[in-house]
């Protein structure tokens, strides 16, 4: 496979400060990368390497095999799209989308085609004679990604594109951005700290912490089996429940205040006893019955039910422990209901809670 970027060893420092660490990354020619994480994790400090407008401390930075790692950001190939749209007031959108080629000396007739090219992609022909102020926020952002585009390079880099738009626009522009890598294949890494982009846009997601990649997988993988709890406790919406407790019996079960929970069918390494350990189960992960459950189950107590329309979110107290659970609508119960939980525990994610890692 090819690598459209190659990370590393790269460090980052601001004085004393270590603001990235030993970061290694591969990104295959034509993937999507997300980079995702909290406010001040080093994930659009990273992007900004990338593009060459922060010098890196130590390292190496390869895109499509030159090592760029001390060349200017117009000598990288990249197209950038920032937060901000960062569009010229005073030019219209077709000005907008062709400054940076006339200032490269592109000839006119390939500005033309280009300019004609991104505003069919992105579905802006109509507003090529519109100046931003006439824009919506969702225009404006076509129109910033289409000055990226224009530029006809193999990797984009996005820096939390749709972090400015209302729920709605975020949610038809996260489609479209899909649909242009879909149509492109272009290389793309996109910065955001919005879960639900990262999961339905990303071939793979890096989650980062304090400068360093926590874990770097498919989707699917990184929700499944979080390889800590912070990658665990960031994924999802309610967050995983968090079970403390110890695992007994050889490590085939957890035992949970009064309970003891089976562990057969656990999809991890070897259990092993551990005095302290923590036992995730996410919401949509555990079944609500009124009636024992057969299996590995809790009892628990309703204290509030949310309706959430499609579904509804359980808050219940087990064992002096809150839990969430998602049910189906038709599965409301109302507060104060005494009921049994069932664990799907071949979902299930144990961690050792001294070192945090996934067991």
């Amino acid at each position: 496979m090819v690598n459209s970027i190659e990370v590393k060893d790269l460090t980052l420092n601001f004085g004393s400060v270590s603001v990235l660490k030993n970061m290694n990354i591969d990104v295959a020619e034509g993937e999507f990368v997300v980079l995702l994480g909290p406010s001040g994790c080093g994930k659009s400090t990273l992007l900004n390497c990338l593009a060459g407008l922060l010098d890196i401390t130590d390292g190496q930075i390869w895109i499509k095999g030159k090592n760029v790692t001390w060349s200017e950001p117009s000598e990288r190939g990249i197209g950038m799209v920032f937060q901000s749209y960062a569009l010229y007031p005073q030019m219209t959108v077709r000005g907008n989308l062709s400054f940076g080629l006339k200032n490269a000396k592109v000839p006119q007739a390939e500005i033309d085609k280009r300019i004609a090219r991104a505003a069919e992609i992105l579905q802006i022909q109509p507003l090529l004679d519109r100046k931003p102020a006439a824009l919506s926020g969702g225009q404006r952002q076509r129109v910033a990604i289409g000055r990226a585009l224009v530029r006809d390079v193999d990797v984009f880099l996005f820096d939390e594109p749709l972090s400015n738009l209302d729920a709605k626009l975020r949610s038809e522009l996260r489609v479209e951005i899909k649909r242009l890598h879909n149509a492109l294949g272009n290389t793309m890494v996109y910065v955001t700290h919005d879960q639900i982009e990262a999961l339905t846009l990303a071939d793979r997601i890096a989650v980062m912490k304090g400068g360093v990649i926590q874990q770097l997988a498919a989707p699917l993988e990184i929700y499944n089996r979080p390889s800590n709890l912070f990658v665990a406790g960031f994924l999802g919406s309610p967050s995983m429940n968090f079970l403390k407790g110890r695992t007994v019996d050889g490590g085939r079960a957890f035992q949970f205040g009064s309970m003891k929970i089976d562990l057969a069918g656990y999809q991890g390494g070897a259990v092993l006893e551990r005095d302290d350990a923590i036992l995730g189960v996410r919401p949509e992960h555990i079944a609500v019955s009124t009636s024992p459950i057969a299996g590995p189950s809790i009892p628990a107590e309703v204290e509030i039910d949310e309706h959430l329309g499609a579904d509804s979110l359980l808050w219940l107290k087990a064992e002096g422990a809150n839990m969430s659970v998602r049910v189906p609508v038709e599965g409301r119960l109302p507060a104060g209901t005494k009921v049994h939980l069932g664990l799907d525990i071949a979902k299930a994610s144990l961690f050792d809670a001294k070192t945090e890692q996934r067991i």
